[in-house]
């Protein structure tokens, strides 16, 4: 039988969708499972961008250019203008997702061999898409305990070496929570400065912040505007993830046009999917608003119920529509398992995304979980009692 290869061997299973075939057994047992695993979100997409797809009026739905429509491009242009991010229609590139949008930069900007840094928990993908390039993922520890603070940035260049390339946070965090502050972000600019390496920043959440703290992207560090790679997408803020529509961000020209020449090998970005995130733009103003206010609701629900829970800690998450949990449990991916194929409540279940995947250091995150509040309260509410009653059989039937 020919073998498989090895990058395909060390790609790693999403912790986010790997329990998938449990929940839908559970579901095909007639549960009613409660999704807090994945970043779906379940308020409306905008009607302007459902009426865009509704009024498609063209003969032919054709290529659109490889880096995207520039009419959409300069429109948003007028959007990151908003959040003091001042860019031109030619330093963004539209992609097939966030995904996408870090696939390409580490394609281009990385070779096999060479060496990224990343503050763990992080997004599992990213690991995928290093070992999609060759390149390996180092990781720095977070801490639940100090609320997944950015580590001492010491730790940083203790791993800096000769095939070290860039740095790569997301801001505010996924899984966390966390939004990194000015004096973080401005350590983390200084380091870039220093070994003169790539800054890849995943800023899909930044309207979802819920504190006093400024929001500062990558791009607002000034010295530094050739090393970064803004990551974007509609997929969280237009609730559109279906539609596959990122962007890539630089100032950057020689990145750029290494970019595009995988851009055009992958020939266009959905061009259905930017008609509607086009559209999405000309929302009304109040989307936005409502959408946040209800988030916040959310999250002050989630984490205070979490935090009565006997054994369970959350840290308050800054922004983004995720926390990162502890549980009273050795080991979170059993019990996660658990409650979808051997645990019911009153014809209700729950499916978690265990936290041991979002990171790289082996035995981290294994009392972990990440929760995303993308359920309305009532909901979040049923879920929780599902898990503080799992929690207490779970525990019962191990001291047996």
């Amino acid at each position: 039988m020919p073998q498989i290869s090895q990058r395909g061997v060390e790609m790693p299973s999403s912790p986010i969708r790997k329990l998938a075939p449990l929940s839908d057994s559970a579901k095909a047992r007639g549960l009613k499972v409660y999704h807090l695993n994945i970043g779906q979100p379940d308020l409306a997409t905008p009607e302007a961008a459902l009426d865009a797809i509704r009024n498609i009026d063209r003969k032919i739905l054709e290529y659109s250019p490889s880096d995207g429509n520039r009419s959409y491009r300069e429109k948003l242009v007028n959007y990151y203008a908003k959040y003091n991010i001042n860019v031109s229609a030619d330093d963004i590139i539209i992609t097939t997702g966030g995904s996408e949008a870090v696939l390409f930069a580490f394609l281009a900007c990385l070779n096999p061999g060479d060496e990224i840094i990343v503050p763990e928990p992080a997004y599992a993908n990213y690991m995928a898409f290093a070992v999609s390039a060759g390149a390996i993922i180092r990781t720095v520890p977070s801490s639940i305990e100090e609320g997944f603070a950015l580590p001492p940035i010491e730790r940083f260049e203790e791993l800096i070496n000769e095939r070290t390339k860039g740095i790569m946070i997301c801001n505010p965090n996924n899984p966390t929570g966390y939004l990194y502050s000015r004096a973080e972000m401005n350590q983390i600019k200084h380091l870039v400065q220093k070994y003169d390496l790539y800054l890849f920043s995943d800023e899909v959440y930044r309207e979802f912040i819920y504190t006093g703290s400024p929001y500062i992207s990558a791009c607002h560090l000034v010295g530094i505007e050739e090393n970064v790679v803004l990551i974007d997408s509609v997929s969280k803020r237009y609730s559109e993830c279906g539609i596959r529509i990122g962007a890539l961000i630089t100032k950057n020209k020689e990145l750029r046009k290494t970019v595009m020449k995988f851009c055009q090998a992958r020939l266009s970005p959905p061009l259905i999917g930017q008609i509607a995130a086009e559209a999405s733009l000309d929302a009304d103003p109040e989307y936005l608003r409502d959408m946040y206010d209800e988030y916040v609701e959310r999250r002050k629900f989630l984490i205070d119920r979490l935090n009565r829970i006997p054994g369970v800690y959350s840290p308050i998450p800054m922004g983004a529509f995720y926390t990162v949990a502890r549980l009273p449990v050795d080991d979170a991916d059993k019990f996660c398992a658990w409650c979808l194929s051997d645990f019911e409540y009153e014809g209700q279940t729950i499916f978690m995304a265990p936290a041991s995947g979002f990171y790289t250091t082996p035995g981290l995150g294994k009392n972990e979980v990440r929760i995303a509040y993308v359920l309305n309260k009532e909901d979040l509410a049923n879920a929780l009692n599902v898990l503080e009653k799992a929690l207490e059989t779970y525990n019962s039937l191990e001291e047996k």
